[in-house]
């Protein structure tokens, strides 16, 4: 297992409880959750860190102020930083109230977002 299968049961009922029509996607060593064919959040085991991290897609502007958070840092996986996105060690996300914030910061995202969906080749 690579990911924490109690965090996304969470992520699960989150979404299921305000009737977030999302998927699922194993990518990045972690588990993605999709909402409108876009990467929202996902988990992710930092194997440095020997734990488990949220990964949120929350757009430049929020992530600059994220950051400033104690548990909030970039999400690089080459060593440069992934603009938008960044990663929440379990410290952030352990309290329900917490988990909710972070989810809402990427939903709330999500429609500026844009689809990495790739053309099909004729």
């Amino acid at each position: 297992m690579a990911y924490n299968e109690f965090l996304a049961d969470r992520i699960r009922q989150k979404f299921q409880e305000q009737q977030v029509n999302f998927s699922e996607k194993k990518m990045m060593g972690g588990l993605c959750f999709m909402v409108d064919d876009k990467m929202c959040c996902g988990i992710h085991f930092d194997k440095k860190k020997n734990s488990d991290l949220l990964m949120a897609r929350i757009g430049e502007q929020a992530s600059t102020k994220a950051l400033e958070h104690q548990a909030c840092h970039p999400m690089e996986f080459t060593g440069r930083p992934m603009k938008g996105f960044v990663f929440i060690d379990p410290d952030g996300f352990d309290l329900d109230q917490d988990l909710e914030h972070w989810l809402k910061l990427c939903l709330d995202f999500n429609p500026l977002a844009n689809s990495r969906k790739r053309k099909k080749k004729k």
